[in-house]
């Protein structure tokens, strides 16, 4: 899921169309405000973002994002006009992954968007997640939960590190299946439903942020109270 945020309507328009031809689910939102509002619920896989936007700007925007641990590892393009040196200086030193320079191709756009998906997942292979007091450790392959230790099974640790790298992303349990146990997995739906319990009991407290969607599968709702 690529999110795009502009506020000029054609623009996003072009952004979305071109994106949704390239194989991408998208969204698009005309504010950051509403794009932060959404970001506390799920997660796009990359942001496509505007600098110039009405109240909150993009650059603010990808300050919050930055400053939020469970968000910091969302890759971010962002889009800045013509002879806006500092903008792109200023989008980079913030943590930007990459910059446009308006007017651009939808070629180079969509260019982009692969190049910083491929850098990101590579990256991602060691990085530490964090949801709270849960913390997930990929290069060391640890969980610790309040800061002790907590032994998971090599199929538990790949659903939590799924769960928590796409937080508020629903999953079905086909596409559980096929991420943690393979595409030639002959999908038995109480193996997946024993280790989502057992998981849930392993880390304790945060075990409630694993909600079952009925009839659908599951997700990691940090918004989830019980």
């Amino acid at each position: 899921m690529i999110w795009c945020v502009e506020d000029d309507a054609s623009i996003r328009d072009i952004e979305l169309y071109a994106l949704k031809s390239a194989g991408f689910e998208t969204r698009g939102f005309e504010n950051g405000a509403d794009c932060w509002l959404a970001l506390q619920k799920e997660q796009p896989e990359l942001l496509l973002l505007d600098v110039m936007l009405p109240g909150m700007d993009g650059l603010e925007l990808l300050h919050k994002i930055k400053a939020q641990p469970e968000l910091k590892h969302l890759p971010i393009i962002m889009a800045t006009a013509k002879g806006t040196e500092f903008d792109k200086i200023q989008s980079l030193d913030l943590g930007a992954d990459d910059y446009l320079v308006k007017p651009f191709g939808v070629l180079e756009m969509i260019s982009r968007v692969k190049a910083v998906l491929r850098r990101c997942r590579t990256s991602h292979e060691s990085t530490v997640f964090c949801l709270e007091g849960l913390t997930l450790n990929t290069r060391e392959h640890t969980v610790a939960v309040d800061g002790e230790r907590v032994n998971l099974t090599f199929k538990e640790f790949e659903l939590l590190k799924l769960f928590m790298s796409h937080i508020g992303t629903a999953f079905t349990r086909d596409q559980l299946f096929n991420r943690v146990w393979g595409p030639d997995y002959c999908a038995d739906t109480r193996t997946l439903d024993i280790h989502i319990r057992t998981l849930r009991n392993k880390i304790g407290k945060y075990g409630r942020y694993i909600e079952t969607i009925r009839n659908l599968g599951y997700r990691m709702d940090k918004n989830r109270e019980n």
